[in-house]
């Protein structure tokens, strides 16, 4: 059944997979080329071609608005108003994605279903009085709408009592038998790392044979996701950036899921010649976190941030996997199902219309002069026929003539990845009809299974793929090239420490203009000429246009809190840790760990809460366990937060906004680093901002 429906979705989509032997016979007496290195199996073949699916973060965390939550939230706290998981299914569908992934079970330790293994359950929420099963909807659904089904179940349980004991291993290993036996075909197992609790003396060895066994008993066609597989793997960071050089294979011997995994640089690009195929897999949130927040209705990422992630993952031989949490309503927010409508929109306008279709094209190589590797192979839409060389040929070139010229933006190639992954330098060329020679318009690394590459708007009619390097004989199954939708930037919103703010733009010569009431500007709102002054704080909301105002960019959002105009670092005497309250999260400062860092506001302010801006990058000291505090005249401290944690920040570095439970009067503000997210004797801070009771 669960191959069945993976053939029909990938027929949905226009791909044909009648998957041809490796070494099945040729016309003539011309053998195939030899499979290299590691390959992919026959469902890591399926997954490719399913490229761009929908991952959902749902849950307690959605109602108390937090990113992980400790397990001793009220499981009652979770009831969904109005819950239609026909409403995921069909927004999934028309957003052109192949499936959803659920977080079935997050660090927390609620289950989405009627665990027999856990008392932290929907079967304990005031949802539909402990009767629901929000797996069992959202399974039914994605059958419905014909869609794959997938499960994340996070290993971490901190409501769990077992946790943090060789039994705890049983138990993780039978809730992982509910869900893959109870709900029909599972496409996908999400596993991650996480493993908390070692302050309290309570890390867990996890048993992953056991848990991968678990999955391939019950569910053997699906795949397993972690750091390092072993069928996809993470790459690296949250921002949806896989490496401009992705190799699908990776060396997973002596490393494991979490912070046994290999560095996020080498997840990010994998191994030139890694011993087994684990090809990357890009998680990635509409939002800035992974759950609903109300606070963040107005920053779904735009059409053109997501076009960036589209062409840094499925452009970057990854598949897409794009987070689009449920409200407390129970359903996808109007903002981000609009966004994705047109997210697909600008998709298809880009490669609808394949300029490559009518060319001509001419090899340097091709193996044993066969037609059954010929050149034709790469403009036949079939993921099956592939042009090869021949075995000592690694250095090729394919000319390309278009039958007139064309204006063109994006080149796409692929390689017959059930022979391996092979190329690892290849640039793009045209002729220039002026000089009579070939110019360069990219010079990139590998390929894999989609390489889609970049480059500003070009009129040409002949072009040149030049393969300059492989492991091997080349084999590509795909080109295409295509004039994509280019946009107008978005304006760049800035404020300095005096509390001045700047709006600009990349595009040329734009027309910006902003409102700070909340509204939405229009050419009748306030033309952007100057910096402005923003003191106290204020929504700003800012549009640019070009042509006579007939294009515009999409509108974008800042909101800020006080500015920090009036402060200064008391326990530092050093001015390089005046960046940290300057305004400007580009810069960053490195404090001692057994130092706190204390700021003076300059006035007593009612705060609600504050803000930690850390380095934006995986692998920097940023803080993750701290304590905050709070005083009148830097004598008498309250202490607000004690030993709490900055949850996520390793994977996904954003800024943290905490709030008080109660609001507090302050002068003096002081952070203490307690444990970093990366072990290092200094920690961390791009900015520290506070949140007034206004």
């Amino acid at each position: 059944m669960r191959k069945k429906l993976f053939t029909q979705v990938l027929q949905s989509a226009g791909f044909s997979f009648l998957l041809a032997g490796v070494l099945s016979g040729c016309a003539g007496n011309v053998e195939p080329p030899a499979p290299y290195g590691a390959l992919p199996s026959a469902k890591q073949i399926d997954w490719h071609q399913l490229e761009y699916y929908m991952f959902m973060h749902f849950g307690p965390n959605t109602f108390t608005d937090v990113e992980w939550g400790d397990g001793k939230e009220d499981p009652k706290v979770f009831n969904p108003s109005n819950l239609d998981a026909r409403q995921w299914a069909s927004t999934a569908k028309a957003a052109g994605m192949k499936g959803i992934i659920i977080t079935a079970k997050h660090h927390d330790g609620f289950c989405l279903w009627p665990s027999n293994y856990s008392t932290h359950t929907v079967r304990e929420s005031a949802w539909k009085d402990g009767k629901g099963d929000v797996l069992r909807e959202l399974s039914d659904a994605c059958k419905e709408y014909g869609l794959l089904f997938g499960v994340y179940l996070s290993p971490w349980d901190q409501n769990h009592p077992s946790y943090g004991t060789p039994e705890y291993n049983e138990v993780f290993a039978n809730t992982l038998t509910e869900v893959l036996t109870q709900y029909g075909d599972v496409f996908e197992q999400w596993f991650d790392g996480a493993n908390g609790d070692a302050h309290k003396g309570k890390r867990q060895v996890y048993d992953w044979d056991l848990f991968h066994n678990t999955v391939y008993t019950h569910q053997p066609q699906a795949l397993i996701f972690s750091d390092i597989g072993p069928d996809c793997r993470w790459m690296g960071n949250e921002r949806g950036i896989a490496g401009k050089t992705n190799w699908a294979t990776l060396n997973i011997k002596g490393f494991e899921p979490g912070l046994g995994a290999p560095s996020s640089d080498i997840l990010n690009t994998g191994n030139r010649d890694g011993e087994k195929w684990v090809p990357a897999e890009v998680d990635v949130s509409i939002r800035p976190g992974w759950f609903y927040s109300p606070t963040t209705d107005n920053r779904v990422k735009s059409v053109e941030h997501l076009m960036d992630i589209y062409y840094t993952s499925i452009g970057r031989n990854s598949n897409l996997l794009l987070n689009v949490p449920p409200t407390r309503e129970g359903r996808i927010h109007k903002n981000d199902s609009t966004r994705l409508m047109e997210f697909k929109q600008v998709i298809e306008e880009s490669f609808a219309n394949d300029l490559m279709k009518n060319a001509k094209l001419k090899a340097t190589n091709t193996r044993g002069n066969s037609s059954r590797y010929g050149v034709k192979n790469l403009i036949d839409g079939a993921f099956d026929t592939y042009w090869a060389t021949d075995d000592e040929v690694k250095e090729v070139s394919i000319e390309i003539e278009l039958p007139k010229m064309q204006s063109f933006n994006r080149f796409q190639v692929q390689e017959y990845i059930p022979l391996g992954q092979r190329i690892a330098a290849f640039t793009v060329d045209v002729w220039n009809e002026e000089t009579g020679s070939w110019q360069e318009i990219a010079s990139e690394t590998t390929v894999g299974y989609k390489r889609i590459v970049r480059f500003p708007l070009v009129t040409a009619q002949k072009l040149r793929l030049h393969v300059k390097d492989a492991l091997a004989c080349p084999a590509l199954n795909g080109i295409g090239l295509f004039k994509a939708v280019e946009f107008i930037s978005t304006p760049q919103i800035s404020r300095d420490k005096e509390g001045r703010v700047t709006i600009a733009c990349p595009t040329p010569d734009p027309v910006i203009y902003y409102t700070t009431d909340g509204t939405t500007p229009t050419v009748s709102s306030i033309r952007y000429d100057k910096p402005f002054a923003l003191l106290r704080g204020g929504m700003i909301k800012a549009v640019a246009m070009i042509d006579n105002n007939q294009q515009q960019s999409e509108v974008v959002t800042a909101d800020y809190d006080i500015a920090p105009a009036k402060w200064s670092i008391v326990s530092h005497k050093n001015e390089e840790v005046a960046k940290a309250i300057d305004g400007n999260t580009a810069n960053r400062v490195l404090i001692d760990k057994g130092q706190p860092l204390t700021i003076d506001l300059g006035e007593t302010l009612d705060l609600k809460g504050f803000v930690y801006t850390p380095v934006n990058h995986t692998a920097a000291p940023n803080i993750y366990r701290y304590t905050f505090s709070v005083s009148e005249d830097n004598k008498q401290w309250q202490t607000l937060q004690r030993a709490a944690t900055f949850n996520n920040i390793r994977n996904n570095p954003i800024a943290q906004e905490v709030l008080f439970e109660t609001p507090a009067k302050a002068r003096y503000i002081k952070l203490e680093a307690l444990e970093l997210a990366n072990p290092a004797a200094q920690y961390a801070v791009s900015e520290v901002s506070v949140l007034t009771v206004k």
